[in-house]
């Protein structure tokens, strides 16, 4: 088994986990173990989507509508001679 140390974890954190742990009835420490084990199968915990966070701050159900403009390439075409 690995052990873990978690510096300047606020102080009320530890107590809102300490009061839910004792309303499992559970120590802190095994219901801190069950909530990070819980986590590390998670993988959108991992690598968040950045469509996902787009939709969240912008589109039409977030208020913001934006128009896109379409693509075009300002650069003239290269010709190579042989």
């Amino acid at each position: 088994m690995a052990n873990i140390t978690i510096r300047d974890l606020p102080g009320n954190t530890k107590e809102i986990l300490r009061v839910q742990a004792a309303r499992s009835g559970v120590s802190l420490e095994s219901y801190a173990r069950h909530i990070l084990q819980r986590a590390s199968r998670l993988e959108d915990f991992m690598q968040p989507k950045i469509v996902d966070c787009a939709q969240k701050f912008f589109g039409p159900k977030a208020g913001v509508d934006l128009d896109i403009p379409g693509r075009s390439s300002a650069r003239e075409d290269v010709e190579f001679d042989a």
